[in-house]
């Protein structure tokens, strides 16, 4: 038995000899109380840090998406406005078109009454210029007829005298 006792006791001390040196290296393993304490609010204060930042990230994340929502409506407005813009500068100009081709009709028209006009004066320039001839004619025949009339009124008065003389003479 006591050989047993004796195995037993030298069994038992190697194995607390064991969890010693475990105990020691677990130890020697562990970080001082302090230094983890220190860690401990040290990975607290990180942790809230890592919370803030990801509210604040968030907060970035819904701001920017608001704001991309209203830029985007901002655009359909302005794409909007544009279309619209675009859609009665188009109309100005089917309207501009309508009136430039009316105003070319016109124009096509008054310039073919012109050329009418142009060929009617030079008609009328040639029988100016008949008359002109005609009547220079006729003021040549006048002057002639004047003066043939004056002669022959000359030649009445002479006559006359003449008659006047011859009549008291053959009384």
């Amino acid at each position: 038995q006591l050989l047993e006792a004796k195995a037993s006791l030298s069994l038992a001390q190697t194995q607390h000899a064991l969890q010693v040196q475990q105990a020691k290296a677990q130890i020697n393993n562990m970080v001082p109380k302090k230094q983890f304490e220190q860690l401990q609010t040290t990975l607290t204060e990180e942790q809230c840090k890592t919370r803030q930042l990801q509210e604040s990230l968030h907060q970035q994340t819904e701001q920017t998406c608001r704001q991309l929502v209203r830029t985007q409506e901002e655009h359909e407005h302005l794409l909007q406005a544009a279309a619209e813009q675009a859609e009665g500068l188009e109309h100005s100009l089917k309207s501009a078109e309508a009136v430039l081709t009316e105003r070319a009709a016109q124009l096509r028209d008054a310039q073919a009454q012109l050329s009418r006009n142009k060929l009617l004066i030079e008609d009328l320039r040639g029988e100016n210029r008949q008359f002109a001839m005609a009547l220079q004619a006729a003021e040549l025949k006048q002057k002639s007829m004047e003066e043939k009339n004056q002669l022959l009124e000359e030649q009445a008065s002479a006559l006359k005298q003449l008659i006047g003389k011859i009549t008291p003479a053959s009384l």
